[in-house]
Protein backbone atom coordinates (compact mmCIF):
# COMPACT_ATOMS: atom_id res chain seq x y z
CA UNK A 1 0.00 0.00 0.00
CA UNK A 2 0.93 3.53 -0.99
CA UNK A 3 2.33 5.85 1.93
CA UNK A 4 0.58 8.48 1.09
CA UNK A 5 -2.96 7.49 -0.05
CA UNK A 6 -5.80 9.79 -1.95
CA UNK A 7 -7.15 11.79 0.31
CA UNK A 8 -9.29 15.34 -0.19
CA UNK A 9 -8.07 18.17 2.04
CA UNK A 10 -10.18 21.52 2.44
CA UNK A 11 -10.53 24.23 5.10
CA UNK A 12 -10.64 28.38 4.84
CA UNK A 13 -12.42 28.12 1.94
CA UNK A 14 -9.78 25.76 0.02
CA UNK A 15 -9.93 22.36 -1.19
CA UNK A 16 -7.11 20.30 -2.10
CA UNK A 17 -7.92 17.27 -4.19
CA UNK A 18 -5.86 14.82 -6.17
CA UNK A 19 -4.80 15.87 -9.50
CA UNK A 20 -6.33 14.36 -12.28
CA UNK A 21 -7.06 14.72 -16.08
CA UNK A 22 -10.34 16.62 -15.61
CA UNK A 23 -7.94 19.89 -13.85
CA UNK A 24 -6.23 19.97 -17.22
CA UNK A 25 -8.67 23.03 -18.25
CA UNK A 26 -8.71 24.41 -15.21
CA UNK A 27 -4.53 24.49 -14.31
CA UNK A 28 -4.10 25.86 -17.42
CA UNK A 29 -6.13 28.80 -16.46
CA UNK A 30 -4.34 29.21 -13.45
CA UNK A 31 -1.36 29.16 -15.46
CA UNK A 32 -2.12 31.69 -17.67
CA UNK A 33 -2.99 34.20 -15.03
CA UNK A 34 0.38 35.83 -14.83
CA UNK A 35 2.13 33.45 -17.46
CA UNK A 36 3.72 31.75 -14.58
CA UNK A 37 5.84 29.13 -16.86
CA UNK A 38 7.67 32.32 -18.19
CA UNK A 39 9.38 32.58 -14.83
CA UNK A 40 12.54 30.91 -14.82
CA UNK A 41 13.04 29.64 -11.57
CA UNK A 42 9.53 27.41 -11.86
CA UNK A 43 7.87 24.38 -13.15
CA UNK A 44 4.76 25.69 -14.36
CA UNK A 45 3.99 24.27 -17.37
CA UNK A 46 3.04 26.06 -20.62
CA UNK A 47 -0.12 26.02 -21.82
CA UNK A 48 0.08 23.14 -23.95
CA UNK A 49 2.32 20.92 -21.86
CA UNK A 50 -0.63 21.12 -19.15
CA UNK A 51 -1.91 17.71 -20.29
CA UNK A 52 1.69 15.78 -20.11
CA UNK A 53 2.58 17.90 -16.72
CA UNK A 54 -0.44 15.89 -14.95
CA UNK A 55 0.19 12.76 -17.07
CA UNK A 56 3.86 12.93 -15.58
CA UNK A 57 2.42 13.61 -12.02
CA UNK A 58 0.11 10.93 -12.53
CA UNK A 59 2.33 8.53 -13.29
CA UNK A 60 4.78 9.30 -9.91
CA UNK A 61 1.82 8.87 -7.99
CA UNK A 62 1.82 5.16 -9.24
CA UNK A 63 5.66 5.04 -8.84
CA UNK A 64 4.98 5.94 -5.02
CA UNK A 65 7.23 9.24 -5.60
CA UNK A 66 5.08 12.12 -5.64
CA UNK A 67 1.34 12.76 -4.94
CA UNK A 68 0.17 16.05 -6.63
CA UNK A 69 -3.33 17.96 -5.39
CA UNK A 70 -4.91 20.26 -7.15
CA UNK A 71 -5.76 23.98 -5.06
CA UNK A 72 -9.55 24.45 -5.92
CA UNK A 73 -11.88 27.45 -4.35
CA UNK A 74 -14.70 25.71 -2.91
CA UNK A 75 -16.79 28.32 -3.47
CA UNK A 76 -16.53 28.91 -7.43
CA UNK A 77 -15.20 25.58 -7.91
CA UNK A 78 -11.97 27.32 -9.41
CA UNK A 79 -8.83 25.87 -9.64
CA UNK A 80 -6.17 28.24 -8.19
CA UNK A 81 -2.87 26.03 -8.56
CA UNK A 82 -1.24 22.88 -7.37
CA UNK A 83 0.84 21.19 -4.84
CA UNK A 84 2.51 17.64 -3.86
CA UNK A 85 3.95 15.98 -1.58
CA UNK A 86 7.64 14.19 -3.62
CA UNK A 87 10.45 12.64 -2.54
CA UNK A 88 8.44 10.38 0.10
CA UNK A 89 10.14 8.00 1.40
CA UNK A 90 7.86 5.90 3.85
CA UNK A 91 10.81 4.06 5.35
CA UNK A 92 11.83 7.15 7.21
CA UNK A 93 8.72 9.01 7.09
CA UNK A 94 9.63 11.83 5.17
CA UNK A 95 7.46 13.82 2.49
CA UNK A 96 8.75 16.80 0.73
CA UNK A 97 6.07 19.72 -0.14
CA UNK A 98 6.69 21.13 -4.10
CA UNK A 99 5.64 21.61 -7.48
CA UNK A 100 3.24 24.35 -5.78
CA UNK A 101 2.64 27.23 -7.97
CA UNK A 102 -0.74 29.57 -7.90
CA UNK A 103 -2.47 32.10 -10.05
CA UNK A 104 -0.94 35.18 -10.17
CA UNK A 105 -3.94 36.68 -8.75
CA UNK A 106 -4.48 34.39 -5.51
CA UNK A 107 -0.36 34.86 -4.62
CA UNK A 108 0.24 36.94 -1.42
CA UNK A 109 -3.60 35.42 -0.64
CA UNK A 110 -4.63 32.96 2.47
CA UNK A 111 -4.18 30.43 -0.10
CA UNK A 112 -0.80 29.20 0.08
CA UNK A 113 -0.83 29.38 4.11
CA UNK A 114 -4.05 27.48 3.71
CA UNK A 115 -2.12 24.60 2.28
CA UNK A 116 1.14 24.49 3.53
CA UNK A 117 -1.49 24.14 6.61
CA UNK A 118 -3.55 21.66 5.09
CA UNK A 119 -0.23 19.39 4.21
CA UNK A 120 1.81 19.67 6.91
CA UNK A 121 -1.35 18.71 9.31
CA UNK A 122 -2.04 15.89 7.02
CA UNK A 123 2.20 14.90 7.09
CA UNK A 124 2.35 15.08 10.44
CA UNK A 125 -1.24 13.87 11.89
CA UNK A 126 -2.21 11.80 9.72
CA UNK A 127 0.65 10.13 7.87
CA UNK A 128 2.78 10.46 11.20
CA UNK A 129 6.04 11.63 9.33
CA UNK A 130 9.08 12.59 10.95
CA UNK A 131 9.88 15.29 8.91
CA UNK A 132 8.57 17.56 5.96
CA UNK A 133 10.92 18.98 3.53
CA UNK A 134 11.29 21.88 0.65
CA UNK A 135 13.46 22.63 -1.85
CA UNK A 136 13.84 25.42 -4.00
CA UNK A 137 16.02 27.29 -6.84
CA UNK A 138 18.83 29.19 -4.98
CA UNK A 139 17.77 32.09 -7.08
CA UNK A 140 13.94 32.19 -6.04
CA UNK A 141 14.06 34.32 -2.90
CA UNK A 142 10.32 34.55 -2.62
CA UNK A 143 10.07 30.89 -2.26
CA UNK A 144 12.87 31.02 0.23
CA UNK A 145 11.38 33.56 2.16
CA UNK A 146 8.20 31.67 2.22
CA UNK A 147 9.39 28.21 3.36
CA UNK A 148 11.48 30.59 6.08
CA UNK A 149 7.78 31.89 7.20
CA UNK A 150 6.70 28.52 7.59
CA UNK A 151 9.60 27.90 10.39
CA UNK A 152 11.21 25.91 8.81
CA UNK A 153 15.32 25.37 9.23
CA UNK A 154 17.97 25.90 6.24
CA UNK A 155 19.31 22.19 5.79
CA UNK A 156 22.45 23.40 3.26
CA UNK A 157 22.68 23.96 -0.55
CA UNK A 158 23.19 21.16 -2.86
CA UNK A 159 25.36 22.71 -5.52
CA UNK A 160 25.15 22.13 -9.34
CA UNK A 161 22.11 19.87 -8.20
CA UNK A 162 19.61 19.97 -10.83
CA UNK A 163 18.53 21.47 -14.62
CA UNK A 164 16.30 24.77 -14.93
CA UNK A 165 14.22 24.69 -17.76
CA UNK A 166 16.28 27.29 -19.46
CA UNK A 167 19.26 24.76 -19.63
CA UNK A 168 21.38 26.10 -16.79
CA UNK A 169 22.23 24.27 -13.72
CA UNK A 170 21.24 25.00 -10.53
CA UNK A 171 22.02 24.72 -6.66
CA UNK A 172 18.99 23.42 -4.47
CA UNK A 173 18.30 25.11 -1.25
CA UNK A 174 16.89 22.45 1.50
CA UNK A 175 15.08 22.86 4.32
CA UNK A 176 13.25 20.68 6.59
CA UNK A 177 10.47 20.35 9.86
CA UNK A 178 10.71 18.04 11.83
CA UNK A 179 7.92 16.21 13.80
CA UNK A 180 8.60 18.44 17.23
CA UNK A 181 8.48 21.97 15.51
CA UNK A 182 4.96 21.13 13.89
CA UNK A 183 2.95 22.48 17.11
CA UNK A 184 4.63 25.67 17.38
CA UNK A 185 4.53 26.24 13.54
CA UNK A 186 0.99 24.73 13.20
CA UNK A 187 -0.31 27.61 15.79
CA UNK A 188 1.73 30.51 13.75
CA UNK A 189 -0.07 29.30 10.56
CA UNK A 190 -3.34 29.32 12.13
CA UNK A 191 -2.54 32.93 13.41
CA UNK A 192 -1.15 33.89 9.88
CA UNK A 193 -4.99 32.49 9.02
CA UNK A 194 -7.17 35.31 11.42
CA UNK A 195 -4.84 37.97 9.51
CA UNK A 196 -5.71 36.74 5.90
CA UNK A 197 -9.00 37.85 4.19
CA UNK A 198 -11.11 34.95 2.80
CA UNK A 199 -11.40 36.41 -0.86
CA UNK A 200 -9.81 34.88 -3.40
Amino acid sequence: MAFVQPVVLSRHGVRLEPLALEHEDGLRAAAADGQLWKLRVTSVPEPENTRAYIETALHMRQEGSRFAFAVIDEAKGRVLGTSSYHDILSAVRRVEIGYTWYARSVQRSHVNTTCKLLLLAHAFEALGCNVVGWRTDNFNHASQRAIERLGAKKDGVIRGHALRRDGTIRDTVMYSLHQGEWPEVRAHLLHLLELHPLAT
